[in-house]
């Protein structure tokens, strides 16, 4: 398994250094939710602690998922990430459903949503090119497929990045670094520009809202600031083109995810500042509208231009992540064997780059904004459980593997990720069981093609391997 791995990691180019992977870990996670989503979380649980609590939660779980996943990191520095850390775990069965998740709706799912993000804001400077400009309506047995043009610009970004990481990682990995230091200089700005010009002072008190079952408020929230935090984890998925992943990659989880609580409470501090919650609540393009009361009309077309920075370089790092989980599979004989193609003249997994990004592309004309990210959460989430799980799991079955990094706290940092995943996990089935139940029908299909590709591959490698 390692060697097989390891020769097909042997043929990447390490070409991501400390700096570059700390950055992949912000720009992996910022992307449209954090200038979205903040007004619908506020109109389901409307108070200002618990909504900065909810922030605060979700970077604990992260940052105690970081650690964790540092550990297995280290342990196993090769392309897949999670995949991989399953695989060593639970066997090939659990790491190929988390694989075909990942294509299906996971990883895929991710990508699309925030291209969605990306056209929501691209259409300030387009209006034509608005989600709401419906440009297709197809007959389909359930009822009608409307396209809109924004769906297609978000597609026609996936794509484009794809192309940019098909003539090589240097060449995304710089696009996606620029991209970031762009969006976290305007994203640090904002919480300046509220203390100078604050507007409103927010107001801590009740601190539990008068509405009917707060605590699953709280937990349909999580779900929102789950999807702000998705993405965090992508980083091993890039270990093969890591330099010193053993190293590398466990420092610039942490800073990564240290730096992203902070980004994230000085975001929503600044709306709290700009505007007050009765003008937060149900508010979709909420940065917007608190720009625009703090520096005037030309607050929106800043805030616009930093989302389309911002989704783009999201997706920019994204793409890279996403293509070697891809990648990982077909090496491992669990995909599509051209997958493992790796392109002769700028070393890069293009066959899994074409796939994936297709595929993403291909979900963002599908689907509400809401319906990919609650998608995406609930089956990320279920499978981090695992992943989450998995560090006890080879703390007792493969205890004479090395460990560069061991997980600080353990056992109760790894603990609280499962334990903070697994109420999430409950509450979204409870919350959005339609959503739920297509989560899971999703990983089910990949029951049949496990069953292919498994044959096909112990035949290509033999029965004791």
């Amino acid at each position: 398994m390692d060697t097989v791995t390891n020769d097909a990691d042997a043929r990447l180019i390490r070409g991501i250094g400390l700096g570059s992977a700390t950055l992949m870990v912000i720009t992996n996670v910022i992307g449209s939710a954090i200038f979205l989503t903040p007004g619908s979380m506020a109109a389901t649980l409307p108070s200002e602690p618990l909504l900065l609590l909810a922030w605060v939660a979700g970077g604990i779980i992260a940052l105690c998922g970081g650690l964790t996943y540092a550990e297995m990191g280290a342990m196993y520095p090769r392309s897949g990430g999670l995949y991989v850390f399953l695989e060593e775990a639970y066997g090939s069965l659990v790491a190929f459903l988390f694989g075909w998740a990942g294509m299906l709706v996971i990883l895929t799912g991710a990508v699309a949503t925030v291209a969605v993000g990306f056209a929501k804001y691209f259409s300030y400077f387009v209006p034509a090119l608005a989600t709401t400009q419906q440009v297709i309506a197809l007959p389909v047995p359930w009822g009608v497929w409307s396209i809109s043009a924004g769906q297609i610009v978000a597609a026609v970004s996936i794509l484009a990045l794809g192309a940019v990481n098909y003539v090589g990682v240097k060449n995304g990995n710089r696009l996606q670094a620029t991209l970031t230091v762009l969006k976290v200089t305007a994203l640090a700005a904002l919480p300046i520009v509220a203390l100078a010009r604050q507007q409103v002072t927010p107001s801590f008190t009740p601190l539990v809202p008068p509405i009917a079952h707060p605590a699953a408020a709280f937990g349909v929230v999580m779900i929102a600031v789950m999807w702000a935090y998705e993405g965090w984890y992508y980083l091993p998925f890039s270990a093969g083109e890591i330099k010193d992943p053993r190293r590398t990659v466990p420092i610039a989880l942490v800073i990564g995810i240290v730096a992203l609580v902070v980004i994230y409470l000085a975001a929503n501090l600044a709306y709290m500042l700009a505007l007050p919650l009765s003008e937060i609540k149900g508010v979709e393009r909420i940065a917007e509208k608190a720009v625009t009361a703090l520096v005037g009309a030309s607050g929106a077309r800043i805030v616009a231009a930093t989302v389309v920075v911002s989704t783009l370089g999201c997706n920019a790092a994204a793409v890279i992540g996403t293509s070697r989980a891809c990648y990982a599979m077909a090496s491992d004989g669990l995909f599509f064997k051209a997958a493992a193609a790796v392109h002769p003249k700028y070393r890069t997994p293009h066959v899994a780059i074409v796939i994936t990004c297709a595929w993403s592309a291909l979900l963002t004309l599908t689907g509400t904004y809401e319906q990919l990210f609650t998608w995406v959460t609930f089956a990320s989430v279920a499978f981090g459980v695992l992943g989450g799980l998995a560090i006890f799991r080879l703390r007792r079955l493969k205890p004479a593997v090395a460990r560069p990094y061991k997980a600080w706290g353990y056992p109760v940092v790894p603990a609280l990720f499962v334990a903070g995943l697994g109420v999430l996990v409950v509450n979204t089935v409870i919350e959005k069981p339609t959503e739920s139940l297509v989560g899971v029908l999703l990983v089910a299909l990949g029951l049949p093609a496990y069953a292919y590709w498994s044959k096909q591959r112990v035949g290509a490698r033999g029965p004791g391997d």
